[in-house]
């Protein structure tokens, strides 16, 4: 996500409320939504920093480099984690990563929609990416009776 250009989040002066990105990993395009709150802070800061279309959307301020390295993007949101006072062992930019596709999991059970939402190949990938456990399955399979 620290290579996201502003065209990638915006058509003109709106901010889209879908995008999506291709995966540097697989090369597969990976589709996801823009809340209100979020449009409303890309905007604000597409104004602030007089970004163009063409701009990456967060840029570095010392080096020379087009965007932000995913090393900056951690040491930020770790910043961010201790400005909160919260336990920056039980936070890392993966696990907020991985937290809207686990709760949709809890929610709806539905591991199909979770590797559609995050652009995996392979079912088994979801499956070890959300951590899904036997116990899991079993909790699944208790709660339908037949």
């Amino acid at each position: 996500m620290v290579k996201l250009k502003v065209s990638d989040v915006a058509c003109g002066r709106s901010i889209l409320t879908r995008t999506h990105v291709v995966q540097q990993k697989t090369g597969c395009p990976v589709q996801f939504e823009i809340t209100q709150g979020t449009r409303e802070s890309l905007s604000a800061w597409i104004k602030k920093a007089n970004l163009l279309g063409s701009d990456y959307l967060f840029k570095p301020r010392i080096t020379d480099s087009e965007h932000i390295s995913t090393r900056q993007y951690s040491r930020i949101f770790h910043g961010w984690i201790q400005k909160l006072w919260l336990d920056a062992s039980l936070y890392s930019t993966h696990s907020m990563r991985r937290t809207k596709p686990y709760l949709i999991y809890k929610k709806t059970r539905n591991l199909r929609v979770i590797q559609l939402l995050l652009g995996h190949k392979k079912l088994e990938s979801t499956v070890r990416y959300l951590g899904i456990e036997v116990d899991d399955a079993l909790e699944i399979s208790e709660s339908i009776e037949v």
